[in-house]
């Protein structure tokens, strides 16, 4: 059987890269650019397979993981991000994905990952402890997600100003030691 790859990106040239490098190795690619698209395309495509992006406009891809993981537990869905951390990774996994991979990542560790059988057991565990920023970091990102990447909330629950966390959201996460 074919595979049939939904991939939901908001980042149209990497998106349609992707797309071009799964076709080539025989995979059928349908696109979403929001969570509102994959929906609607998850219905019609019935897809096998999800690629599924971090930060998505409007609503975060971790609900896409969630609702993608409920219509089918068998979909093995691989969550791409340009700010990985520890607390999006347990929570993507808890959601239903197999599988978590920091950008950029190409075709063929995107595909490995698809075709892993079992989901990521564990994450790597430091041996040194992590760095203050690293720590705040990583508290964030699970405040982050637990707010369904919704900014205002998130800048609530954390009692910050708004402007201060998008700021601390917009700088590359620190080195995690």
């Amino acid at each position: 059987m074919k595979m049939k790859l939904l991939l939901v990106e908001d980042d149209a040239d990497f998106a349609a890269a992707l797309a071009r490098a799964m076709t080539r190795r025989g995979v059928e690619v349908a696109h979403a650019g929001d969570a509102a698209s994959a929906r609607t395309l998850a219905d019609s495509f019935q897809p096998s397979h999800a690629v599924v992006d971090l930060k998505l406009p409007g609503e975060s891809g971790l609900k896409v993981v969630a609702e993608l993981a409920a219509r089918d537990a068998a979909l093995a869905i691989v969550v791409l991000t340009g700010y990985a951390s520890i607390a999006t990774a347990v929570e993507a996994v808890r959601l239903g994905a197999q599988h978590y991979l920091a950008k950029p990542a190409n075709a063929d560790e995107i595909l490995a990952a698809l075709l892993r059988d079992t989901p990521d057991a564990a994450l790597d565990i430091a041996s040194e402890p992590l760095s203050v920023a690293r720590l705040e970091w990583e508290h964030i990102q699970k405040v982050l997600a637990e707010h369904q990447g919704n900014i205002s909330t998130t800048a609530r629950a954390l009692k910050m100003h708004r402007r201060t966390l998008q700021r601390k959201l917009d700088k590359h996460p620190p080195k995690p030691s």
